[in-house]
């Protein structure tokens, strides 16, 4: 069966597994028109190979500004003004700006420097593994994102660019979504846009509080340059959004998808446990199986250009599925098998070239420590609900579970001398808890604005 011109990305079926449809474009040809929810119409690649070409192509911009009226009319982009505020960041920054922008934050997440924080992170890790329920025969369920995956990334965060904890207890997780397509018509609008205002009238209290309270965190050194000239004020707030919101997330999407793969895969989960030291390996892998980031941000050509043999008109939006080229068979044999033993290559989790993601370091860390931990202190960890049943999180461009439902034996715990929630290991306010949902009883105590 011929594929639709534009294919349309979009629908639970896609979502909970868009694998086969790549697997069907990939062999097709490297790039074709798609269609997202919201209208716009971009253009996807899809191979390994066309992928990288592409993520280092010098004629691909990211700056909104080489984006064509028809882009424009349909993108759902944020309103003004806090488009102008909020989106100069470094996905949206071509070199020279993006560069002398990049530079001021590589520092606070190279390998050597995140590495050193590792014993911190497992201190965290513990001590939310010691607030979860228990019970004595293990019945019932807990919900690993609320529980875990949507805290620890943010303790983590606020631990590595020096968010103090009377902040992190303000910021709440339902910010995240506002990085979700919402149109102009759309009855969820007002909604969208009061998120908006909400984040970024934090985001202005963490610009004074660090220009009052300095310190020698990246949050100071970020204020610093702002003052200093080397950042516009909208140039620092966008910075500090795509931090708060795009450094937590999708680690928090990764550590399901890693979890969900897992479960699917009961043979590997137990050879984790019983060896250990196969984790560095194992996420490299997960990671290449089912990547956080889906598909990358919009890309555009300054003039009609062909790419990878097809005309793209300047300003259609061009976009690589990092998903679709972690499963080419042409560079990864079995590419659908969970192999730990496989020699791992240069995946495309991270993207690739100038963009490629400055957090690559500290995301592989927290996934080893969270997924270890979990392995480790979950004896009989398993879903508690079918596969089928679970809910795949609708946004556009990531994967992952909105809830992870599991159940496994009562654990030991583990003495640390931090607890979630404490200022030691800062929580963040949560939305109010569904009700008959599994949940974790600290749920309840987080501090709400």
């Amino acid at each position: 069966m011929p594929l639709p011109d534009p294919v349309p990305l979009y629908g639970p079926e896609y979502k909970r597994d868009p694998y086969p449809l790549y697997a069907r474009m990939r062999e097709a040809g490297p790039i074709h028109r798609v269609l997202f929810p919201s209208g716009v119409t971009a253009w996807l690649v899809t191979g390994h190979a066309a992928a990288q070409r592409t993520l280092a192509d010098p004629r691909l911009g990211k700056n909104h500004a080489l984006g064509n009226d028809r882009w424009r009319a349909r993108a759902s982009i944020m309103p003004e003004p806090q488009h102008s505020q909020l989106q100069v960041h470094l996905l949206h920054q071509d070199a020279p700006k993006h560069t002398a922008m990049r530079r001021l934050i590589t520092d606070a997440f190279a390998p050597r420097r995140v590495e050193a924080l590792r014993p911190r992170f497992q201190e965290m890790a513990d001590a939310l593994v010691d607030a979860m329920p228990m019970t004595d025969d293990g019945a019932g369920a807990v919900d690993l994102v609320r529980c875990f995956a949507a805290r620890f990334p943010f303790q983590v965060l606020a631990e590595v660019i020096g968010l103090p904890p009377h902040l992190a207890a303000r910021f709440r997780r339902e910010w995240g979504k506002v990085v979700a397509p919402v149109g102009p018509t759309d009855p969820g609008r007002p909604a969208y846009e009061a998120l908006l205002r909400g984040l970024q009238e934090y985001i202005a209290k963490v610009v004074a509080d660090r220009r009052e309270h300095p310190g020698d965190g990246l949050l100071s050194r970020l204020v610093t340059a702002r003052d200093e000239g080397e950042l516009s004020p909208e140039e620092l707030d966008s910075m500090l959004f795509q931090l708060l919101v795009a450094g937590q997330e999708p680690v928090t999407n990764q550590i399901t998808t890693a979890l969900v793969a897992l479960t699917r895969h009961p043979e590997a989960l137990e050879r984790l446990r019983a060896d250990p030291g196969l984790m560095p390996r194992a996420v490299e892998e997960l990671l290449r199986l089912d990547s956080a980031f889906e598909l990358t941000t919009w890309r555009f050509l300054a003039e009609d250009a062909e790419l990878h043999g097809t005309r793209v008109p300047a300003g259609d939006s061009v976009i690589v599925s990092l998903c679709a080229a972690n499963r080419d068979p042409e560079r990864f044999p079995d590419p659908d098998a969970l192999d730990l033993d496989r020699p791992q290559g240069p995946h495309l989790a991270f993207g690739h070239g100038t963009h490629f993601c400055p957090g690559a370091a500290l995301a592989r860390i927290e996934l080893q420590v969270a997924l270890g931990t979990l392995i480790a202190r979950l004896p009989g960890l398993r879903l508690a609900v079918p596969d089928d049943e679970l809910e795949w999180i609708p946004a556009v461009l990531g994967r992952g579970t909105a809830a992870l439902p599991v159940a496994f034996d009562t654990p030991g715990k583990v003495d640390t001398p931090g607890k979630a929630g404490t200022p030691d290991a800062p929580a963040m306010a949560d939305a109010p808890v569904a009700p008959h949902a599994p949940v974790c009883p600290r749920d309840l105590k987080w501090p709400r604005t």
